[in-house]
């Protein structure tokens, strides 16, 4: 069927296929849910995911995304922050002096090549719940299944419930600080900006040393990995501007010479002048 689907795209006019296009994924999201909600496995997440609602309430955190502006970026400053480390973070953590507060990987593709390193974190880990099919045994207490889709746009205001991806773990990583309750969150290291080019979401193999990331070995030679919806990505967070927003909170974006133009901007090195009461 899906050899047939360009045809069918061409052939259906626009106004009828996203229609019938939303339906499907409805659908496919209705069949995920019994055992998202279900599963001994996700019962347990959820069951630890209700410890964090609110356990950050009116502190600041950092999300620390992993573009090369982290070569730029004084990491050490965190140790004594929140932090959020995403993906393959633990390739920066000699660098950094300190393990991040939590962590957070949604990518299939990150989780498969990457489960052994990611359990071997110590840190609470949030993870897919389609990442499941990855384990060969129960997962431990500091892994904790997210039911997160790639369709459904939408900011969930309680991470119990069905998060959108937007494209990015970041903004998975926005939905759980804000159930967590933190009244500001700062991103660091969201550079914005690739330098390979392509159909967005289209997967591929990397054929040399990573530009795009702040490790030449992040998605390194030999590594799949997808290439990026920077459109989606700002759909989404302008849904998490709005939300934190709303709620009296705010997001920043304190990324050194990132290209993200959605959150207010500020000077990294200011964030330290005075030791903000939310801080550890």
């Amino acid at each position: 069927m899906s050899t047939y689907l360009p045809l069918l795209k061409r052939l259906i006019p626009p106004a009828l296929w996203r229609p019938a296009s939303q339906v499907r994924y409805a659908l496919d999201r209705i069949a995920q849910w019994p055992a998202a909600t279900f599963h001994p496995w996700r019962r347990k997440s959820l069951s630890l995911l209700g410890r964090y609602h609110n356990l950050h309430r009116g502190q600041r955190c950092f999300i620390i995304g992993n573009g090369p502006s982290l070569r730029q970026t004084d990491l050490s400053k965190l140790k004594r922050e929140f932090t959020f480390g995403l993906n393959r973070i633990y390739l920066a953590f000699d660098q950094m002096g300190f393990l991040p507060t939590y962590y957070v990987s949604v990518n299939d593709l990150v989780i498969e090549q990457c489960l052994r390193e990611i359990l071997a974190l110590p840190m609470p880990k949030f993870l897919s719940w389609r990442s499941r099919r990855f384990f060969t045994y129960p997962p431990d207490e500091t892994t904790i299944f997210l039911h997160t889709t790639h369709t459904g746009p939408k900011f969930a205001a309680d991470a119990r419930e069905r998060l959108w991806e937007g494209a990015t773990v970041t903004y998975v990583a926005l939905q759980l600080a804000y159930y967590m309750g933190f009244q500001r969150v700062i991103l660091v290291g969201v550079d914005h900006s690739f330098s390979t080019q392509g159909k967005p979401n289209t997967t591929v193999v990397s054929q040399g040393e990573d530009r795009d990331h702040f490790h030449a070995s992040y998605f390194g030679k030999g590594f799949r990995w997808q290439l990026p919806d920077l459109e989606t990505s700002e759909r989404a967070y302008r849904m998490a501007k709005e939300a934190f927003e709303r709620a009296g909170r705010e997001v920043l974006d304190a990324t050194i010479g990132g290209k993200l133009q959605v959150f207010p901007k500020v000077d990294y090195e200011k964030l330290f002048d005075q030791k903000p009461a939310g801080s550890k």
